[in-house]
């Protein structure tokens, strides 16, 4: 474990995973500390898939291949790159593990950057072999609800940098997705009341690059968190009838198969495409408001 520190915050990573494992901030623990009652993962970073494919298998050029629910980056250790005062960096190489599952020449490089109260969580992905690398990259940070209270049914309030026209989709089987049944997200004074119920159906995912900011305020309807990104993705979750006390906002470039899906690797919904030695780079910040 690693950690970094300022004046106002301090962070640490672990190499297992690449995984941030902890924000601590104004004499608190904003980041969910991976309990196994309910989740065992605090911040995992998935790649090369995010969500699942249909029956946990896919295609590529003929072959069939087993890959388990968000791919296999936030089950291995990475090997750290650089480390300053205010930035640390990890990176993952192909090996003969990653190409019995997937079996494309990469280097994954995923980094934190703190300034103030906040993080700026990089990826980049580069394609090291001679033909085209197909993947899907996200994030899946779990942050404490403000003043949880078991008891209670409400949770608190998200907001976004946009306040009509949203819609969301929903996972329908086996993990994969219905993206043809769209459903209003409907606020109430522009927020989104959050509840014991809010995720019985699992996660929303909102498509389409509708929003580029996600704030979790407080039961006073003050802001708690924000993130800032840029994915076409993002996805809402917490663990469904288990009353947890967190709750993630996860921004993605990818997801899950549509239900049923069995056509080729490369042609599945939302897939980024590198060319030989091309470079992929996103991030994402996290700021605690409060």
């Amino acid at each position: 474990m690693k950690t970094l520190s300022n004046s106002q915050l301090t962070i640490q990573v672990s190499s297992h995973g690449a995984e941030l494992c902890s924000i601590f901030c104004n004499g608190k623990e904003y980041l969910w500390q991976a309990d196994p009652t309910y989740w065992k993962r605090h911040s995992p970073v998935l790649f090369p898939i995010v969500g699942s494919v249909w029956e946990n298998e896919y295609r590529h050029e003929g072959q069939k291949y087993v890959l388990t629910q968000h791919g296999f980056a936030r089950d291995m250790d990475f090997e750290l790159v650089s480390q300053t005062a205010n930035e640390i960096r990890y990176r993952l190489t192909d090996s003969e593990e990653t190409k019995a599952k997937y079996p494309f020449p990469f280097t994954l490089e995923i980094g934190y950057r703190i300034e103030n109260k906040k993080i700026e969580v990089l990826w980049e992905v580069r394609n090291t072999g001679t033909g085209t690398l197909y993947f899907q990259i996200g994030a899946h940070p779990a942050f404490y609800y403000p003043d949880f209270e078991p008891e209670t049914t409400n949770r608190g309030y998200f907001g976004f940098d946009k306040t009509e026209g949203l819609n969301y989709i929903l996972i329908s089987e086996k993990g994969c997705a219905d993206p043809k049944k769209k459903y209003p997200l409907v606020l109430t004074d522009g927020l989104l009341p959050l509840d014991t119920h809010t995720f019985d159906k699992d996660a929303l995912i909102l498509e389409d690059s509708q929003v580029k900011e996600v704030t979790l305020y407080n039961k006073e309807k003050k802001p708690y968190l924000s993130l800032y990104f840029d994915t076409p993705l993002v996805g809402l979750w917490s663990p469904p009838a288990k009353n947890a006390p967190f709750v993630c906002i996860e921004p993605w470039y990818g997801r899950g198969d549509r239900a049923y899906y069995t056509g080729e690797y490369k042609d599945k919904d939302w897939m980024q495409h590198l060319g030989p030695g091309e470079v992929f780079k996103g991030s994402y910040v996290i700021e605690v408001r409060e």
